[in-house]
């Protein structure tokens, strides 16, 4: 493989646009740059977390997740283009099984927060819920439009990356700790009339 980038400053862009992998430019406001850049910056928060001294199997997890957004945004990029496999959705399910089966279950609804490394992991999950809505975006720009359709692998993907965010906070808040930090929604309900 040749180098990607031999310059990071083309100016090519000044004029509001921005190229796609195809060669092809559009508006740096259009629904497919804008879902670009939410799973560019899902995996900036990815790499923060993985900076706060995770377990290491979480860790070489989240790590393979950083490839794998490449994946997804390379699809993004290069319209037509197959780079995310069913495979890597069904490793997220599989983790998430895993992970989800060593936690008690959920009697009420928890607030973000917790340990450092779950508050960042709620984070990515927020952002990872983000990037979903923008990528549902494009694929109904896609629908409406002669454009190629977005894969259903891409949704699947940032819809269980955001369970899986969700169940490891859960699971970060327990790590090396027999005590949970997590701290429950404090509902007030109405009462019966």
């Amino acid at each position: 493989m040749g180098h990607r980038l031999t310059a990071i400053s083309t100016r090519t862009g000044d004029a509001g646009t921005t190229g796609l992998g195809d060669g092809s430019r559009c508006l740096k406001n259009a629904a497919r740059i804008h879902a670009l850049g939410e799973v560019d910056e899902l995996n900036s928060h990815l790499g923060l977390l993985r900076s706060l001294g995770l377990p290491d199997a979480i860790d070489a997890l989240l790590g393979k997740v950083q490839h794998d957004l490449f994946d997804l945004g390379g699809e993004l990029s290069v319209p037509g283009m197959t780079l995310l496999k069913p495979e890597q959705v069904a490793a997220l399910d599989e983790a998430l099984a895993h992970y989800n089966a060593q936690l008690p279950p959920l009697a009420e609804f928890i607030l973000p927060g917790g340990t450092q490394a779950a508050s960042q992991a709620h984070i990515c999950r927020t952002v990872a819920r983000r990037a979903e809505r923008a990528v549902v975006a494009v694929a109904c720009e896609s629908a409406d439009a002669a454009a190629s359709p977005l894969r259903a692998e891409l949704l699947q993907y940032l819809n269980r990356l955001s369970d899986l965010l969700f169940v490891l906070a859960r699971t970060l808040n327990r790590a090396g700790d027999a005590a949970s930090t997590e701290v429950y929604w404090n509902h007030q309900r109405p009462p019966k009339a």
